[in-house]
């Protein structure tokens, strides 16, 4: 079993009520995902995660929050942070200490296979792939594969 850390925007389509194209689809692979291959993976989150999904301003939060109820919560213990730090610092994860840096460093020090997110601007940018290999490599860790929820589906068993 793959061991999968779920990001923040994946709850967020979960639950949007947009109508655009993008939105629709995001939430129809992630409500799919949800249904037919969460149960293949161990699947984590971190406080980060909650954080940002219990924000008064962030919309839907309950909704959203009802999706990570009994999803193990990963440690942002005093490493994840520095890695966070690190990823800010070398320029692979945007500023403040927070956010993307966050979720990138507790799914790398965590070991996880998987990041899943639908943030393709700084997490799942193939142009940020290398670059992150590098750094992480260079503190001795191994960084999870930045995928979508498209790019994480396994086809059905057929041998049941």
């Amino acid at each position: 079993m793959a061991r999968v850390y779920l990001e923040t925007s994946f709850f967020s389509a979960c639950v949007t009520t947009r109508t655009d194209v993008e939105s629709l689809f995001w939430k129809r692979e992630s409500l799919g995902w949800l249904k037919t291959q969460s149960a293949r993976h161990e699947l984590f989150i971190s406080g980060e995660v909650l954080a940002e999904l219990s924000q008064p301003s962030y919309p839907r939060s309950k909704e959203a929050l009802a999706f990570v109820a009994g999803i193990a919560v990963l440690d942002a213990t005093a490493e994840v942070l520095g890695l966070a730090r690190v990823l800010v610092n070398e320029k692979v994860m945007p500023g403040p200490l927070e956010g993307d840096a966050v979720h990138v460093a507790a799914a790398a020090f965590h070991r996880m296979d998987y990041l899943l997110t639908w943030n393709v601007k700084h997490l799942a940018n193939p142009n940020k792939r290398v670059h992150l290999s590098r750094v992480c490599l260079r503190v001795g860790l191994a960084p999870p594969e930045i995928v979508t929820p498209s790019n994480l589906w396994e086809p059905e068993d057929d041998s049941d």
